[in-house]
């Protein structure tokens, strides 16, 4: 049994030409497909890197795995279709959904500018652990908690009464990934999330989830453009094609030996990059 199973992912949009200025009768509506039979899976304790140009579909994946859109297809966690599960038994879903968690590329827009940090991680833990206990030991047991969490991503205990905007793109992220981890997950999704840090701050993000996955037992799911950053942290790398998955290969294959047009293409585009 794989850890996660994704088979035969379709999605597709209805795009309005009407919205254009136009559309004639007839051709007022449009369907775009995004996903077209998507197949693949990870293994457990792994980091798979998902790779492709703009468009391709890669958040789109993501979000069909947190189930934040419809779909065609089968999604299976552990042994569970999630699609089945939400349909049949909507509580033990949502508990399934703890354990999987994602980070999303703009930590600002993903963050409730008016929950504090301490409210933002703390409601993590409650979706985890349950309400009663926030109030064990008169809500001191949560508020440890969040001090631990806290501290795991560099956080200062201080820190907690304050809001979002005081923080800069780096410390919103490590906020990000606290209310993450925070509700004990088994699978990690990371949607483009260093792209919008600087350099520096990028190397440190990246070192912080290599810890995390190695000191909580994770799996991750690392989504990103950004070829040497996926190849810093992938064990393997499946590469995403205008909805479709055209190769997938251990990380030293990979870029060593390329075999899909595309890829060689992706490679060669970042080696000129490189160059010039």
């Amino acid at each position: 049994m794989h850890f996660l199973e994704v088979k035969n992912l379709r999605k597709s949009f209805i795009k309005s030409a009407a919205t254009t200025g136009f559309a004639k009768w007839g051709q007022a509506k449009r369907k775009i497909e995004v996903l077209k039979d998507v197949n693949f899976e990870i293994k457990q304790g792994e980091t798979l890197g998902l790779v492709g140009e703009s468009g391709s579909g890669k958040s789109t994946i993501s979000r069909l795995i947190m189930h934040l859109m419809d779909y065609e297809g089968e999604i299976v966690f552990e042994g569970v279709n999630l699609a089945e599960l939400k349909k049949q038994e909507p509580a033990e879903f949502r508990k399934k959904r703890c354990d999987i968690q994602m980070i999303f590329q703009d930590p600002y827009a993903s963050l409730n500018p008016t929950m504090t940090i301490y409210e933002t991680i703390a409601e993590a833990v409650v979706a985890r652990r349950g309400k009663e206990f926030a109030k064990q030991e008169g809500g001191e047991s949560l508020k440890n908690r969040v001090k631990q969490l806290m501290s795991q991503v560099s956080l200062k205990e201080d820190w907690a009464s304050r809001y979002p905007h005081e923080f800069s793109g780096g410390q919103r992220q490590r906020i990000a990934i606290a209310r993450a981890i925070a509700a004990e997950p088994k699978l990690l999704i990371a949607d483009e999330a260093v792209s919008a840090l600087d350099v520096s701050v990028q190397a440190q993000v990246l070192n912080l989830l290599q810890e995390l996955k190695e000191d909580l037992n994770l799996t991750l799911l690392f989504i990103s453009h950004d070829l040497e950053v996926v190849r810093y942290v992938s064990d393997r790398v499946m590469v995403i094609d205008k909805g479709n998955i055209v190769e997938v290969a251990d990380s030293k294959t990979l870029f060593e030996s390329p075999q899909h047009d595309y890829t060689k293409k992706l490679l060669a585009a970042r080696r000129s990059v490189t160059l010039a």
